[in-house]
């Protein structure tokens, strides 16, 4: 167990996995054996029904049992689980192989595109399913039930804001609580037909799958809604640790769900009409309304589960350089997992209020649930492989030993899930899909605006030489002297190099003729600069260079602090990093320090704390009394300068301007701040 969880019980926190980790795969008995004999594909038979509740029994214990919990678990990231923490660190283990950490990267990031589709369906799927219990209750209540899910969901979103710390406490026990009742309604029915826990036997699912091979293949797209949820086993990792997830598991989750699924096994052998809904008609009506009730509530806590993980996942992404910077607000002081983002909590409502109007059952949503989820799951299986290869370390052959099995049966699930494409599957691979568009289009854009920063940039130390002295007048005009000859030289060299090294020759060619500029700029800085007490902090996006807000201050302001620190925040694949690894720490000479802030991508970036705690400054460095200089680049689509497509372009200068600031991102006070723009052509 990690150290974050030294403090807190194993007991409290199992208590707190099984109202996290599995609300969504503890609410999938609500719908998935009505899937699979409502489809349409099946013969309603006593084979059939051994022979599918076998495939449940088995895909829980090999996706769930043996995949999530005795292997993907072991492949923690300093104690952080989730796709993109798995991504971090099978990314870090192929840096050297340039095309393979492509590959990697660009399929770890889809598949963490997929969890927002998944957070669209299963909110709608799991809250749909239990309001349609009370079509059970009175049929006549069917047309309360659209109208009764949005409403819930519309609560659901709009007390985010306030966070979890009351109410986080009761998920628990609720859950508890379900997993309790599912077990006994399905211990209830299992006592009058025992013989249906022979299901068990897998010979049962071997004689349904060579029996109707084709059939089999189809109604796995149905099957696999009984482990949906499951990915939230590794991806909850990092709250809760290993130990308490698997006990969670074994001791109460799993059993609860086998039980309910007999249940329902032995409730259709024995009422052949109560397929329509299983689990609702398989409970006494006494029951039905409070059950209607504590499904809604169960359903609720797993839909909360979702959507705190999708808040935790863009804050990972952000950080990683995935998306624009975005409001975050934290909703526990003391608990700085708990956050709330506005622009993902209502974009996830809309998106997922559309989707209750347009499928309008949870049978319909079915179709669409199953495809997102068996996407991740596969590309959980590749990454886990690579992890293995090439973080671990084994052999080639063990790698394949260990994965192998895993990945035939996720992708046959992957692969009966294309079938239900038209029927709604695209869904959420659209939504997926912007979304990855979305995250791709940042990252490639940001790196073009690096590029055009550095493409033209001079080494900071060789700048603030310059400028503070280092050089006389007359020895300025000697270096400027000399930089004109190799200019002059260069441009010869290049009218009669070959085409190929022209490129690299003009580059050289701009970074002189800047140098040139820089230097001309010094002859007038060295005489009229004025030094000014106090301290500045200069934020820098990459290491070396001179940030645009320095010599925008020194041309229009024409001054400099007494104290210059200049401040590169880097996110490392990795989810924590300390205050002993955080800073970076280079003296440049002038009372010029260089910093780089390392933090890992769980971190929150807090600049002013983290210099407070450097030890190497020569002065008292109060963070009140601190000027804040950022550059701020208004970003130009342009057709003449390679780069993305232009619509991409555009898109990216959009998503720039509406970015979130860097001053409250960084947790810079807002009053010390000062902003100087500058365009950038990408």
């Amino acid at each position: 167990m990690s150290k974050a969880h030294a403090k807190t019980s194993v007991p409290a926190l199992t208590l707190g996995a099984i109202g996290v980790v599995y609300g969504d795969i503890g609410t999938s008995v609500l719908y998935s054996v009505k899937e699979v004999f409502n489809s349409g594909h099946v013969a309603f038979n006593v084979a059939n029904i051994y022979g599918v509740l076998s495939l449940f029994v088995w895909t829980i214990t090999i996706i769930v049992s043996l995949k999530y919990i005795s292997l993907v678990l072991r492949a923690d990231n300093k104690g952080e689980g989730g796709l993109i923490a798995m991504l971090a660190l099978a990314s870090s283990a192929v840096k050297h192989r340039p095309k393979l950490h492509a590959i990697i990267m660009t399929m770890g990031i889809f598949g963490t595109c997929l969890f927002y589709g998944d957070g669209v369906i299963t909110p709608s799927i799991s809250v749909l399913s239990a309001v349609e219990g009370l079509t059970v209750v009175s049929p006549r209540l069917h047309s309360v039930v659209i109208p009764a899910t949005l409403t819930i969901l519309f609560l659901l979103f709009f007390v985010q804001k306030f966070g979890t710390k009351g109410i986080g406490k009761l998920f628990g026990p609720v859950m508890v609580l379900w997993f309790l009742l599912i077990a006994g309604i399905g211990v209830y029915h299992i006592q009058h037909n025992v013989e249906i826990l022979q299901a068990i036997n897998p010979i049962y699912a071997y004689q349904f799958v060579m029996t109707n091979p084709t059939l089999a293949f189809i109604i796995l797209g149905a099957v696999v809604l009984c482990v949906t949820g499951g990915e939230a086993l590794y991806a909850d990792m990092g709250h809760f640790g290993k130990k308490p997830i698997r006990i969670a598991w074994f001791s109460i989750v799993m059993p609860a769900l086998l039980l309910n699924y007999f249940g329902q096994g032995a409730f259709l052998l024995a009422n052949p009409d109560g397929k329509s809904n299983p689990f609702f008609l398989m409970i006494p009506d006494a029951m039905r309304i409070p059950m209607v009730v504590m499904a809604t509530l169960a359903t609720v806590i797993a839909s909360q589960a979702l959507i705190s993980g999708a808040f935790s996942i863009t804050k990972q992404a952000v950080q990683l350089g995935f998306l624009p910077r975005m409001r975050i607000v934290y909703t526990n002081v003391k608990e700085v997992g708990q956050i709330y983002i506005p622009a993902i909590n209502w974009g996830l409502f809309i998106a997922i209020a559309f989707a209750v109007v347009m499928f309008k059952s949870s049978g319909a949503l079915a179709a669409a649930y199953g495809i997102a989820v068996c996407t991740d799951m596969l590309i959980t299986t590749i990454l886990t492989f690579f992890v293995i290869r090439y973080a671990w370390k084994y052999p080639l052959l063990l790698c394949i030993a260990a994965t192998s099995l895993f990945f035939v049966v996720d992708f046959l699930f992957w692969a009966s899930n294309l079938l239900k494409l038209l029927k709604g599957g695209w869904f959420p691979l659209l939504l997926g899909g912007v979304m990855f568009v979305l995250m791709m289009t940042w990252r490639d854009g940001r790196n073009l605006v690096r590029i055009a920063h550095t493409t033209r940039q001079i080494n900071l130390k060789n700048f603030l030489d310059d400028l503070f002295g280092s050089f006389t007048n007359k020895r300025l005009q000697i270096a400027l002297e000399s930089t004109q000859g190799k200019l002059e030289k260069l441009t010869q060299d290049i009218e009669n190099a070959p085409l190929e090294n022209i490129q690299e020759l003009q580059n050289q060619q701009a970074l002189l003729q800047e140098k040139i500029l820089i230097n001309q700029r010094c002859q007038v800085l060295f005489e009229n600069i004025k030094k000014i007490k106090g301290i500045a902090v200069f934020m820098v996006s990459e290491v070396d260079i001179v940030p645009v807000a320095l010599k925008q201050n020194l041309k229009h302001n024409k001054c400099l602090h007494e104290y210059n620190i200049f401040v590169t925040v880097n996110t490392l694949e990795t989810p924590w990093v300390g205050l002993s690894k955080r800073s970076e720490v280079t003296y440049l000479g002038h009372n010029c320090w260089k910093v780089v802030l390392n933090f890992g991508f769980k971190n929150d970036p807090d600049v002013p704390d983290s210099l407070k705690h450097i030890q190497q400054f020569n002065f008292d460095f109060d963070p009140a009394k601190v000027s804040y200089f950022l550059s701020h680049e208004a970003v130009v689509a342009s057709e003449s300068i390679k780069g993305m497509a232009l619509w991409r372009e555009k898109l990216f200068a959009h998503m720039h301007r509406n970015a979130g600031t860097a001053a409250e991102f960084l947790k810079l006070p807002s009053n010390n701040v000062v902003e100087m723009g500058a365009k950038v052509e990408i």
